[in-house]
Parts: structure tokens; C-alpha cells; sequence
């Protein structure tokens, strides 16, 4: 009997994890390991699948973010496991850096403003900072159409194009056939090449 390509079985384990079905994903991964006990993609994968079955939010943002790095950086395997790692610690350390005594805190439960997170922005020196410290543990929330284009628009310069467009299709059914969103396809899309 022969065996499957691991390339095969690398683009099943990835199809089962996007559709969320992180049981059989980390199956997948983990037959890989077995065969290929050094491949760096099935070691991640079975990190961020074991991840999704108790933190679906949080494992898909990080796979995005590795889909991003992996082609930029040769230690993007670790560069994840050390995010894995240190989740609870960077929620403890964000709580302390949003905690500001003196100005009243609208609660948006595990969100913040999107206002209070471009003060993040500038405390921190960079968008790609601030939302690399976040986007694992608190959403954005975005109150309006101009809040969405920026936002949307800084993700691509960032180099978070796949993670723009997953918002833009997440919610295209909320702003119809507006054409200023429908032309951020277009921008995403121009930052990408």
C-alpha cells in the first residue's frame, strides 16, 4: 500500500480546519506528523486544531496570520507557537494597557472600540503592533462605514490582505452594493501584487 502525498494530505488537514471541523483536521495533521515527523506546516496545524476545538476565533485568526508570515519569514512555526504560548499572558497584558482609570470605559464585553484602539495604534508605534497584540484575544468593533474602510484599508498596507478580504466577505450582505466598500475589494486586491 502506498502512501498519500503529504501535499494531499497537507491541503485536506488545511480544507477540514477552514470549515472548522478542527477534530478531523487535527487527525489529518497528526497523520502527517507520523510519516513526516518534522514537517513544520502539520506542527502548526496540529497546535491551531487543538486550539480551535476549545477557541474557534482565536485558532483562525492565528492561521491567517500564519498563511501571512509563512511566506515572509523561515521561522513562522515559531513565531506561532510562541503567539500559542503566550496568549493568556498578552490578554492579561492588553486589559492592562486598555485599563485607563481616569477616562469612562464603554463596555463591548470582548471588544473595544475602534477610537480606543487607534490610541493603541499610537502608543504602540504601528498598526501592525497593535493589531498583532489583539487580534488573538479582542475584536474591533467598528460602529461605521468610514471606521470599516480604514480599518479594512490598514489591514492590506499591513500585509493582512487574506484577513481584509475575509472581512469584507463577512460583511458585504451589511452594506449591500455600497460602492466605496465594493472598491476596497479593488485596493485589497492592488496591495496583494
Amino acid at each position: 500500500m502506498s502512501k498519500v502525498s503529504p501535499n494531499l494530505l497537507l491541503q485536506r488537514a488545511e480544507k477540514e480546519f477552514l470549515e472548522g471541523d478542527y477534530r478531523m483536521a487535527l487527525q489529518t495533521y497528526g497523520l502527517l506528523l507520523k510519516d513526516y515527523p518534522t514537517m513544520e506546516e502539520a506542527k502548526v496545524g496540529v497546535y491551531l486544531s487543538d486550539l480551535g476545538i476549545e477557541s474557534e476565533e482565536e485558532a483562525q485568526a492565528l492561521f491567517d496570520y500564519y498563511q501571512v508570515i509563512k511566506k515572509e519569514k523561515e521561522n513562522a512555526a515559531d513565531i506561532i507557537d510562541g503567539l500559542i504560548e503566550s496568549l493568556s499572558v498578552t490578554k492579561l497584558k492588553l486589559n492592562e494597557l486598555l485599563v485607563d482609570p481616569i477616562q469612562e470605559q464603554v463596555e463591548y464585553g470582548d471588544g473595544i472600540r475602534y477610537s480606543d484602539f487607534l490610541d493603541l495604534v499610537k502608543s504602540r508605534g504601528s498598526f501592525r503592533k497593535a493589531f498583532e497584540d489583539i487580534m488573538f484575544s479582542t475584536k474591533v468593533v467598528i460602529t461605521d462605514k468610514d471606521q470599516f474602510i480604514d480599518f479594512v484599508t490598514k489591514l492590506a498596507e499591513e500585509g493582512f490582505d487574506e484577513m481584509a478580504l475575509n472581512y469584507l466577505d463577512a460583511t458585504s450582505s451589511l452594506f449591500g452594493d455600497d460602492q466605496d466598500i465594493l472598491a476596497l475589494y479593488n485596493v485589497v486586491k492592488g496591495m496583494k501584487q
